[in-house]
Formats: C-alpha cells, sequence, structure tokens
C-alpha cells in the first residue's frame, strides 16, 4: 500500500483515516493536507496536524445552517469527529495530559450532532448496566442505527472494535455499508475500549460476554429487531473478544471474525525481540518493566512497539508492563471458548496484515477441528492485496469486505435478500 508517511506506524495510522473518507468519515484532500504537517516519528506533530483540520471542519459545521443543509453540517460534523480522534491517537504515554479527555468530549460531541441528524431516523446511544468478577459493576455503552423508519423486525448486526478503536468509528467502517441493505447496525463498548475507558476509569476485562450480552438483551426488547437474525462481528482484537462473548450467550446467529485472533499476546510475544520476551516468560516482573519503560521512553525505538506500550498499559489501566501482558494472555480464542460455539463463523485475513501474522490461520484451524462440526460451521476468506483489500481487516476496501460478509450472512439468515438503500 503506498505509504503517506516514512514512519511505518504513522502511515498506517494515516491510511486508516484515509479509509474512512469512503464512508463520510473523511475527506481525502483534509488527510492529505494533514499527512504534510507530520513529521515521522513526532507524536506531537501528529496531534498538531490532526487538531487543527478538526477545528476548522467542527468551524465549518457549526456555521452550516442543519435545517437547510443537514446533509451538509452532518458530513461537516461526521469529519471533525474523526480528526478530533485523530489528534488523540498518539497522546496516552501521560495519564494526566488534559487533552486525552478534552478531544474525547470533543468528538464525542460533534458525533452526537452527526448521528442526530442521520435518515431515516436519528441514532440512539444507549448505556446498560452489567456486572463483571473481575471489576464490579460498570456500564455497557452502544448506538443503535435504524435501518428503517418503521417499526418493523430487520436483521441486525452487532458491531464491537477492538483493541484501540472507537465505537463513532465503526459507523464509517461497517455500519454504513450494512445500513445501505436495510439492515440495522449497532456499536458497542466495553473496559479498555475508548470511551469506557475515559468515563469509567476501567480497563479490559476477559469476561467479554458481560459487556456483549446485556446488549443482547437490550436489543431483544426492541420491535424492530428480529431477534433470530443478531449478527455479532468483531473487528481486530474484537475477533478475539466477540468469539469469546458468544460462548456464552447462544442467541447470536453468528460471529464474524476481522482479522481473526487467538491470540493478541502471542502476535506481540512474536514481534519482540527474545531479549524483551525473556523476563517476562521467567515471571521477572521486575526486570520485564524495565526493559519495556525503557523502550516506552526511547525515541530510538519504532513508533508502532512505542504507541502500543503507551496505548496497552492506558487501555488495561496499569502502570506495570507485567500486569499488562499478563491479563492480555487471559483474553484469548482457546479450546474452551472454540467448544462452546455451536454457531457459524466467518473468519477474514487481509493477505498482507503484519498485525495478526498467521493468527487468522490458528483461529480457523481451531474453529474447524475442535469442535463438533466445526468444518461445516466455518468459514474463511483472505482478502487480496491485488485488489487492495490485503491490509489489517482490509481497512479501504470496506466495500469488498461487507459484500462479502453480509452475502455470507444472507445464506446463514436464510437466504435473505437486502435492500438498495443509497
Amino acid at each position: 500500500m503506498f505509504q503517506l508517511s516514512s514512519d511505518a506506524q504513522f502511515a498506517f495510522i494515516l491510511e486508516e483515516y484515509l479509509s474512512l473518507a469512503n464512508n463520510n468519515g473523511a475527506n481525502t484532500g483534509e488527510i492529505l493536507r494533514i499527512a504534510t504537517q507530520i513529521v515521522p516519528g513526532d507524536f506531537e506533530s501528529f496531534y498538531g496536524a490532526f487538531y487543527t483540520m478538526a477545528e476548522h471542519i467542527h468551524g465549518i459545521a457549526e456555521a452550516v445552517n442543519a435545517t437547510k443543509d443537514p446533509v451538509g453540517a452532518r458530513e461537516a460534523y461526521f469529519r471533525a469527529a474523526s480528526y478530533y480522534r485523530g489528534a488523540d491517537f498518539f497522546l496516552h504515554g501521560n495519564w494526566s495530559d488534559p487533552r486525552i479527555y478534552s478531544l474525547w468530549e470533543q468528538q464525542l460531541a460533534s458525533f452526537d450532532k452527526a448521528i442526530a441528524l442521520l435518515e431515516p431516523a436519528p441514532a440512539e446511544r444507549f448505556s446498560l448496566k452489567t456486572y463483571s468478577d473481575n471489576i464490579g459493576d460498570y456500564e455497557a455503552i452502544g448506538v443503535f442505527y435504524k435501518a428503517s423508519a418503521c417499526n418493523e423486525s430487520l436483521p441486525t448486526v452487532l458491531v464491537g472494535n477492538g483493541y484501540d478503536g472507537a465505537q463513532e468509528e465503526s459507523y464509517h467502517y461497517a455500519c454504513v455499508e450494512i445500513l445501505k441493505r436495510g439492515v440495522n447496525c449497532v456499536t458497542y463498548e466495553g473496559p479498555g475500549q475508548p470511551t469506557v475507558r475515559r468515563q469509567q476509569d476501567i480497563g479490559f476485562i476477559p469476561d467479554w460476554w458481560t459487556v456483549a450480552s446485556p446488549v443482547m438483551d437490550y436489543l431483544s426488547g426492541r420491535p424492530d429487531v428480529d431477534i433470530s437474525k443478531v449478527a455479532l462481528v468483531g473487528i481486530s482484537f474484537g475477533g478475539t473478544l466477540a468469539p469469546r462473548a458468544a460462548s456464552h450467550d447462544d442467541r447470536y446467529s453468528a460471529v464474524v471474525a476481522i482479522d481473526g485472533l487467538f491470540s493478541i499476546q502471542q502476535v506481540i510475544e512474536e514481534q519482540l525481540p527474545a531479549e524483551v520476551i525473556a523476563p517476562f516468560n521467567a515471571t521477572n516482573a521486575t526486570a520485564f518493566n524495565e526493559i519495556i519503560e525503557y523502550i516506552q521512553a526511547d525515541t530510538a525505538y519504532p513508533t508502532e512497539l512505542r504507541w502500543l506500550i503507551d496505548w496497552s498499559l492506558f487501555a488495561f489501566k496499569t502502570h506495570s508492563p507485567y500486569d499488562w501482558f499478563t491479563r492480555l494472555g487471559e483474553i484469548t480464542m482457546s479450546k474452551d471458548v472454540v467448544r462452546k460455539l455451536s454457531i457459524p463463523v466467518f473468519v477474514a485475513k487481509g493477505q498482507d496484515d503484519t498485525m495478526t501474522l498467521e493468527e487468522p490461520e490458528t483461529a480457523y484451524q481451531m474453529l474447524t477441528t475442535d469442535r463438533p462440526n466445526g468444518k461445516a460451521l466455518t468459514y474463511w476468506h483472505q482478502f487480496n492485496t491485488s485488489l487492495g483489500a490485503g491490509e489489517h481487516c482490509s481497512i479501504g476496501a470496506e466495500a469488498q469486505l461487507w459484500q462479502v460478509v453480509l452475502g455470507w450472512l444472507s445464506g446463514v439468515w436464510g437466504d435473505v435478500s437486502y435492500a438498495n438503500h443509497v
């Protein structure tokens, strides 16, 4: 894929934001302009370039008369929200940085103004009380996007993001394509994910079913949802979280893992130098913490690795790298999880996805061999680089991705025919 920065991590994140232009989450010219203002490896320049654009586009949105031009206002608010999120992306090494919270409030406010202008109906935010043995009481949050102005019972796709992605981003990545076909789309977040981490001060948990099952309870009470046709989608690390959730709840009609992940801890371990991971494997917390903290502070190390450490500690709400990596190892697509999945599972892989290595293949192998009737219940699809769909989670080729996924779901749902909404 063409690189917009000589810094590999910056290039990938810029590509991710550029891909939002496919479904009204960015403009290509705006992202290309942002890219010219970013110094490779400089986190502050990344913040500054995105924030400057966010403020300008937010000003444009505010100046639009939303009564006369709701489309213009909505699209500008969506783009402003995206750029505020971009400004935040590399700031998490210092938890006391107030921008981590102020930028998030700005992106939420802009996004809420945008979804209030959606047709055929404004989107609805919801918050659901739930409980985890790991953290006690908390609230799962989400957004419901109606595919019809009526209350007809429709198939519904429940989309969960992964390690760092926000549910607002999932609207552009997934929901727009889903809604075009007359299928409801719902996004949700739990502990460790961007809004819940900030607003409730809680990190990732292994019992992800305590997040997703309350959402299913909520959907069960809605007349516009055909509860027999609810598919659970997990994006990136969500490809681990979604199967874990479904292993404790048999109400889903299918699970989609984009991309399938057996263990993100294993991915990280394979990419770290042997001398870095050795203290962890030796259960030497002090030595492991010292090495990781040294890498975190040294700008000579790759941006991807420094960002990973910054975000991971924040997302797991711990200052101990050893604690983070230990807890990360508890969140896998284990054989016990797989054995409990009696529904169809779609496993996707981007051909050139360097972030997941061979994890999708591992997940597919487990799903076919470690559960009854696994081969018949598991579907594999590789999205190809030659068609521009080979990146992590096929970003930038969302139309290809969802045409395949929703085509498969049509069969799972009894060969349903989709609507044709522009």
